[in-house]
C-alpha cells in the first residue's frame, strides 16, 4: 500500500489475528540506505504475528534516489520517508485494528539507524496540516537497532572505531576522508540526523544488539555493524534517563536478552 506519491513510498502490512487492537513492529530494512527490500529478512516476522503483534515493513528512497530528488542532505530521503510511513500507519489504526500508541520501530544496520532516529528526533507531527497523515505522530513508543550505526559524526565514529569507513554517502561525500575533512561544514546536519546527537530526557526506550564484543577505540572486523557503536551511546542514554539495553555476546546484567523479549515487554501492555 502506498504511504506517499513516490514509487518507493510503499509498505507491506502483516495483520496479527487478534480481537483487540494489536501493537505493531514497524520494520525498516538495512542496506546502507543503498539497497535492500521490504519483503526479505523481516526480523522476527512470524514470532511477532504469533505473539499478537502486527508487522509493517517499509520501502523508502535510497541515497541516489533522494539525491536525484534534490534532497539535501541525501539521508533526509530515507529518514523522512520512514517518518511519513509511521505517520501513515497511525492514520490506519481503526481500519487495521492496531493500537497507534504501541508501535515499535525496528531495523538492522542503516534501518536500525533510521529506527533510532525516529525515536530520538522531535515529533514531526503537524497538528495544523490539511493532510491527516501529517497530523499523526512520527515517534514510536520504543526502538530497536540490530547492528545499527548510532552516530553519523565522522570524528566520533573514528574515535570509537579507527577502521570505520562508513557514512559519508549519507551527506553526499564520495568517501570517508572527504567526510571527515568536511565535518565542520556539516555540523548542523550531524545535529539533525545523528542518533547520538538527538538523545534527550523523555525519549522512548531503546534496544541495541550486536554480534561482537565492544573494544572501544579499537578496530572491529564488523565495521559499520560493530558493537563499539553501542558503548558511549548507551552511556549517554542512561545518563540522560533514557532506558537503553545494550546486548552483545557475554554482556552482563541484560534485562532483555532478545529482540522479542524487548518487544513483548514494550508492546504487549496497553499504554494509557
Amino acid at each position: 500500500m502506498p504511504y506517499g506519491t513516490l514509487p518507493k513510498q510503499v509498505i507491506d502490512f502483516y495483520k496479527a489475528d487478534t480481537p483487540q487492537s494489536a501493537p505493531v513492529m514497524f520494520f525498516i530494512h538495512g542496506g546502507s540506505w543503498l539497497s535492500g527490500d521490504k519483503k526479505t529478512r523481516i526480523t522476527n516476522l512470524q514470532q511477532c504475528l504469533n505473539a499478537g503483534i502486527s508487522v509493517v515493513s517499509i520501502s523508502y528512497r535510497f541515497i541516489p534516489e533522494a539525491t536525484a530528488d534534490g534532497l539535501v542532505p541525501p539521508v533526509k530521503g530515507p529518514l523522512r520517508d520512514a517518518a511519513r510511513a509511521l505517520q501513515f500507519v497511525r492514520s490506519k489504526a481503526s481500519e487495521w485494528n492496531i493500537d497507534k500508541t504501541r508501535i515499535a520501530a525496528v531495523g538492522n544496520s542503516a534501518g536500525g539507524c533510521s529506527a533510532l532516529w525516529l525515536a530520538l528526533h522531535d515529533d514531526l507531527a503537524d497538528p495544523d496540516s490539511a493532510d491527516p497523515v501529517a497530523r499523526e505522530s512520527s515517534r514510536p513508543c520504543a526502538a530497536a537497532g540490530l547492528g545499527a550505526q548510532t552516530s553519523l559524526d565522522p570524528q566520533q565514529m573514528k574515535a570509537w572505531m579507527p577502521n570505520i569507513l562508513y557514512g559519508g554517502h549519507a551527506f553526499g561525500f564520495r568517501n570517508f576522508e572527504e567526510y571527515l575533512a568536511g565535518r565542520e561544514k556539516i555540523l548542523p546536519w550531524i545535529a539533525e540526523y545523528s542518533p547520538y546527537a538527538l538523545i534527550s530526557a523523555g525519549d522512548p526506550p531503546v534496544f541495541l544488539q550486536y554480534g561482537d564484543v565492544p573494544v572501544l577505540g579499537q578496530e572491529q572486523k564488523s565495521g559499520p555493524h560493530g558493537s563499539n557503536f553501542g558503548v558511549e551511546f548507551t552511556e549517554k542514554c542512561r545518563s540522560t534517563g533514557v532506558e537503553c539495553e545494550f546486548v552483545y555476546p557475554g554482556a552482563a546484567d541484560v534485562k532483555y536478552k532478545s529482540l522479542m523479549n524487548f518487544l513483548n515487554a514494550k508492546l504487549k501492555t496497553p499504554r494509557n
